[in-house]
């Protein structure tokens, strides 16, 4: 997936731990590892807002896009 997650560099930036951000924004320590290392598949975006205004910060901010290479065409 092109997506990219950089939740550790706000956490970094913001001198905060994973299991404060877990405490004010209501969500599990496991769910919030889950998105922090890449694995979520989707984030709603009632999470998105509560960590972006714990972060103080841009929905840009914690989600990149990096697309993947290309597929080789065939005949190269």
């Amino acid at each position: 997936m092109g997506i990219r997650v950089t939740l550790d560099r706000m956490l970094l930036e913001r001198r905060m731990s994973l299991t404060e951000l877990c405490d004010r924004v209501g969500i599990t320590i496991a769910n919030l590892s889950i998105l922090k290392t890449g694995k979520a598949r989707a984030i709603r975006f009632s999470t998105l807002d509560a960590l972006c205004r714990e972060l103080k910060c841009q929905p840009g901010d914690i989600l990149q896009f990096a697309p993947e290479d290309p597929a080789p065409e065939d005949g190269d």
